[in-house]
């Protein structure tokens, strides 16, 4: 698959296969992770992977699932992710630490999608219930979660038509609105306006 092909396809899935993924798949997405740019070369960034089946409900249960679409949209037994990855930030972290997270994240997200994996990044975390739950230590941050499994929904993106809230049809697909490209798309400079 083309990179652009897997930019413009990928979408954030909530609903999973329970086929679990191989631990040499999750491996790879943290060595695309660890290769990414960082910041002053700083690498302040760590990652905790569960696969583990005990483990699978305490990470989910420290996760707030899609706000447009809860609670009907929320995984239910049975489609809940078959993986997760933690992002911790270690005590090198310097003023630009948050591009670090966004570019290493983008490529465990894209890397996973080249391996027909579907993801979501959550930044609503309940972070002491998961540090405790992962005997996370005091002097690491965690970011974010990136919950894993094979799609079993489907999630399409369309042109924003007035409102960025995202929505369920009655064929259960999930729409997507995205800004238009002309209205984001500056050329050369010019006076940008929001038009929201």
């Amino acid at each position: 698959m083309d990179i652009m092909d897997i930019i413009k396809g990928r979408r954030t899935i909530r609903k999973y296969k329970q086929d679990r993924i191989d631990r040499a798949i999750l491996t790879d997405l943290i060595d695309g992770a660890r290769l990414a740019p960082s910041a002053a070369n700083l690498q302040p960034l760590e990652y905790i992977v569960v696969d583990q089946p005990d483990l699978l409900d305490q990470v989910f249960d420290t996760l707030s699932w899609a706000g447009y679409i809860a609670p009907h949209g929320n995984p239910k037994e049975g489609e809940k992710p078959v993986a997760y990855i933690i992002v911790l930030v270690t005590g090198k972290s310097g003023a630009f630490t948050g591009h670090d997270v966004g570019a290493a994240v983008q490529n465990i997200l894209l890397g996973a999608w080249s391996y027909g994996i579907g993801s979501c990044w959550f930044g609503s975390v309940k972070r002491d219930k998961l540090a405790q739950a992962l005997d996370i230590s005091d002097d690491v941050k965690i970011d974010s979660v990136i919950a894993l499994g094979y799609p079993a929904e489907k999630s399409v993106w369309e042109e924003e038509q007035g409102s960025i809230k995202y929505y369920k049809d009655k064929d259960n697909v999930l729409h997507v609105p995205k800004r238009k490209l002309s209205d984001i798309c500056h050329w050369n400079g010019g006076k940008t306006v929001d038009k929201r």
